[in-house]
C-alpha cells in the first residue's frame, strides 16, 4: 500500500478535497476493473492508512464495498478494531451496511462525495453511525457522482 500524507501539500487545497481526490483515484481503479466506481480511504492524523474500492464483482461478495475494504485495511494497520481518530473518505454516501460498520469501528468522521438518494444511509436513519462520528457530505460531489452516472450510462 502506498501511504500519502497531507502535511507536505500546498495550502491551495483543503484537506477534505485532497483526501477525496485520493478516494477518487480508488474509484477509478474500480472503474478500470468494471466495478461500480466507488473508492474509499481512511486517514489518521493526516496519513492514509487504508485504501479500498469496490470488489463485489471480482470477489463475488456483496459485502466487498470500498468502505469495508478501506476500514479493514486501516484496522489492520492500526493493530486494533477501533478507529476513533480516523476519518473515512468515500466517493459515495455509504449504504446502511457500511454506515453500520462505521459504528462498530467507532470512526471519528465520515466525509463523502456524492449523496445517494436511493441507498444512502442518511435517507433511512442517520443515527446508524456512532454518536461521536462527524458526517460531512458533498465534497467534490459532481466529480464523484459523474463517475457512477457514466458507469451506469454505459451499462444500459
Amino acid at each position: 500500500m502506498r501511504y500519502v500524507s497531507f502535511e507536505n501539500e500546498p495550502a491551495a487545497i483543503s484537506p477534505d478535497e485532497f483526501f477525496m481526490n485520493e478516494a477518487i483515484k480508488e474509484a477509478k481503479l474500480a472503474l478500470a476493473e468494471d466495478e461500480i466506481p466507488i473508492g474509499a480511504i481512511v486517514v489518521c492524523k493526516g496519513k492514509i492508512i487504508g485504501r479500498g474500492h469496490n470488489l463485489t464483482e471480482r470477489l463475488n461478495d456483496v459485502s466487498a464495498h470500498a468502505e469495508m475494504q478501506a476500514l479493514t485495511a486501516a484496522a489492520n494497520y492500526m493493530g486494533g478494531k477501533y478507529l476513533k481518530e480516523c476519518i473515512l473518505y468515500v466517493t459515495m454516501e455509504p449504504c446502511v451496511m457500511c454506515a453500520g460498520a462505521s459504528y462498530w469501528f467507532q470512526l471519528g468522521g465520515i466525509v463523502f462525495g456524492a449523496y445517494d438518494t436511493k441507498l444512502g444511509f442518511g435517507r433511512l436513519n442517520q443515527k446508524i453511525t456512532h454518536p461521536k462520528t462527524v458526517i460531512t457530505g458533498g465534497i467534490k460531489e459532481n466529480e464523484c457522482s459523474q463517475l457512477v452516472k457514466e458507469f451506469f450510462r454505459k451499462k444500459r
